[in-house]
């Protein structure tokens, strides 16, 4: 065994190692994202998962590995998403107005976020596991965990389609409200939270504190929605047999 390889295995056996990586690639990412003047394709995040993962090549270190050190970081992902609940709090009033065309538009818009990636994947050919590793790709990470280990779905999987699915949110959304000339933050916000979980939520607080709140309220009532309704819908189709 070669001195860098003795030298690698022995920083991989702490998750510091893993948590200074990770943290090391997002503020490198961050940089370069606010260098190219925050390009709404392009987020810190993606910038910043390409980097590690070209890292984790070039050292040669297998995704186990570093998943396993870096396992604590997912943990904090549930008391940010509850951290959330302070800009809600916010715009109370502001919800309540609009609580009505919300209720009706939630339940609508969660199930064709969980259909059409299904029924693509589907006629794809794509297995059971892979059903099950994209059915929650639009819900936030802590929820998603944990309705893909329900449905038998993989988690590294998950990660990647909830990554792809909160980039191509930005500009779809983008594009679409130009179209439609919807300029209402509220709806916009509320349209990258439900369609776009965390990374759709960042985008819409880079818009406006209003539209970071109601992206909030999109990305929590898709997960809660989504945790109650999907494994249901799962076993009554059959696919959970």
């Amino acid at each position: 065994m070669s001195a860098d390889t003795s030298l690698l295995t022995l920083l991989t056996t702490t998750p510091l190692f893993a948590v200074g990586l990770t943290l090391t690639a997002y503020l490198i990412g961050n940089g370069v994202f606010q260098r190219l003047k925050r390009p709404s394709w392009l987020p810190a995040i993606l910038i910043a998962a390409l980097l590690l993962a070209g890292a984790l090549a070039l050292m040669g270190l297998p995704y186990a590995t570093y998943h396993q050190g870096a396992t604590w970081l997912t943990v904090l992902l549930g008391p940010a998403t509850v951290a959330l609940g302070m800009p809600l709090y916010q715009q109370l009033p502001r919800i309540v107005e609009l609580w009505r065309p919300l209720a009706i538009c939630l339940p609508i818009a969660a199930t064709l976020a969980a259909f059409y990636s299904l029924a693509i994947a589907w006629l794809l050919g794509s297995s059971d596991t892979i059903l099950a590793s994209l059915a929650a790709k639009s819900v936030t990470a802590p929820i998603a965990i944990g309705i893909t280990e329900q449905l038998g779905g993989t988690v590294a999987l998950l990660m990647g389609a909830l990554l792809i699915t909160g980039v191509a949110t930005i500009p779809c959304v983008s594009l679409t409200t130009r179209f439609l000339r919807i300029d209402d933050e509220r709806l916009i916000g509320f349209a990258l939270g439900l369609n776009g979980h965390a990374i759709g939520t960042v985008r819409a607080f880079e818009i406006s504190p209003t539209a970071g709140a109601f992206a909030s309220l999109g990305m929590s009532l898709t997960g809660i929605f989504t945790a109650m309704l999907l494994p249901l819908a799962w076993r009554l189709i059959g696919m959970g047999s």
